[in-house]
């Protein structure tokens, strides 16, 4: 068998590698003792920027929530169609995921805090410029702009927190920054219909004015930041997106989170709204309820597993979320009870909150601390993005042509997928590949 290339093994941040100058070895290496000593002093503790980020994304998530109830009838009052005025949604999807690609390269050239900047300033300014669209064509224009800087903040915003959480921490950081987007988007749409009320306008206004407080909040608060401004490092590695994929809990990640996109992004907006009303025979209440109880669920679990997948593994919490997506979605399918047909939206909800950080925090894993990996990032997002995309509508084609039911099993399949290639995938929580990567050379 060949030895792996000592340097590949450093430029690709994989965790399994043998090399004798790979992660085992990083605590000696003279550019960071003092930082090695910290954290033998002392526990290890969240830095402040990742609370930063916390807060920024609460207020970016309040603002899609805000926008939410407001856009298909602004779109509509232009005097076009349902389809036209459902594709102005779309269009952001859909350049968000073009231009995914794009933004990885951005992250790579300029670094993470500087491609943050910019997409939620691009954001807020086309967010603003919709308030005063005159036309329709105006508003879908400034909409699929705001694609752009979605995608922008979005890639960015996971390499920063790669870059800025500690490796023991990072299941934690990530639970804590997917929960702070959970909350934002369960408080939106309760503003935005608010502000529906006084006018189509008013809901863009207050998102484009919040995105500018978060643009002044992360700017000032990381300007000066070392941890944020690491990427600038002109000597760190590059990891490409073929050398990611060589990695097995990288191939993992990506299918766990187009699973995310289709069940939890995709499916539960808008097939399961649609089997309330044809199958259980229930009003916009009780799926209001049922999403409010996936939410619940999702943010009680997302913590503590983000606290385990640091403890005992990020493939333990995983393979426990998968399974539950699959089981519950396949469930939500099957009953025709509403008290089980609830049962089972918590079951899923536990299944998200689960997986979403312990995914994560492997691809932080794979990655390293010190890579640049832009398009690495931006390839996990797009899966997102696919998922998001692809499953409402090949779960509604299937509703349509066969059944719900139908429709749920598949998209239960594509959890079990995932959790197929989570079987194969390697543990990468620091702790364990140091404790054994010694059994593996001797």
């Amino acid at each position: 068998m060949t030895e792996p290339d000592p340097d590949s093994a450093r430029a690709t941040g994989d965790p399994g590698a043998t090399s004798d100058t790979d992660d085992v070895a990083e605590p000696a290496e003279p550019a960071e003792p003092a930082q090695d000593a910290a954290d033998i002093a002392q526990p290890a503790r969240l830095p402040r920027e990742v609370y930063v980020l916390v807060g920024a994304s609460f207020l970016i998530a309040i603002g899609y929530g805000i926008i939410g109830p407001a856009l298909p009838n602004f779109a509509h009052s232009f005097d076009v169609g349902l389809t036209a005025a459902s594709f102005v949604v779309s269009a952001f999807a859909l350049v968000r995921l073009a231009f995914a690609p794009v933004s990885g390269r951005l992250v790579t050239k300029f670094g993470e805090r500087r491609t943050y900047l910019w997409g939620v300033s691009i954001v807020a300014v086309s967010t603003i410029l919709c308030a005063f669209a005159a036309e329709y064509w105006q508003l879908l224009l400034f909409r699929a702009v705001g694609g752009v800087g979605s995608t922008m903040f979005t890639v960015s915003a996971i390499g920063l927190l790669i870059r800025i959480s500690p490796p023991e921490l990072r299941g934690r950081a990530s639970g804590l920054w997917g929960t702070s987007f959970l909350l934002g988007g369960v408080a939106g749409p309760v503003l935005g219909s608010a502000l529906v009320a006084v006018s189509l306008r008013a809901p863009f206004l207050v998102y484009g004015i919040a995105l500018v407080g978060a643009t002044a909040l992360v700017f000032w608060q990381l300007r000066r930041s070392e941890l944020a401004s690491r990427q600038e490092d002109k000597d760190a590695p590059t990891m490409t997106f073929r050398q990611a994929l060589r990695h097995p809990t990288y191939r993992a990640a990506l299918m766990s989170n187009l699973a995310n996109g289709w069940v939890v992004l995709g499916v539960r907006m808008s097939l399961m709204p649609l089997f309330v009303t044809a199958v259980l025979a229930r009003d916009e209440a009780f799926t209001g309820l049922a999403l409010a109880l996936f939410a619940g669920a999702n943010a009680l679990v997302l913590l503590g597993s983000g606290r385990f997948a640091d403890t005992y593994g990020r493939k333990p919490p995983a393979l426990a979320g998968l399974a539950l997506l699959a089981v519950g979605t396949v469930g939500l399918g099957l009953i025709e009870d509403t008290w089980i047909f609830l049962a089972a939206t918590v079951v899923t909800g536990i299944g998200a909150g689960c997986l979403n950080p312990s995914h994560n925090a492997a691809l932080a894993d794979v990655l390293g601390a010190k890579a640049r990996g832009g398009s690495v990032l931006a390839g996990f997002q797009m899966a997102a993005d696919v998922g998001a995309v692809v499953g409402p509508l090949a779960a509604g084609a299937i509703a349509e042509r066969w059944s719900f039911t139908a429709a749920f099993g598949v998209t239960g399949v594509v959890a079990a997928v995932a959790l197929a290639l989570w079987v194969l995938a390697r543990e990468t929580l620091p702790a364990k590949v140091d404790a054994a990567t010694p059994a593996r050379r001797g």
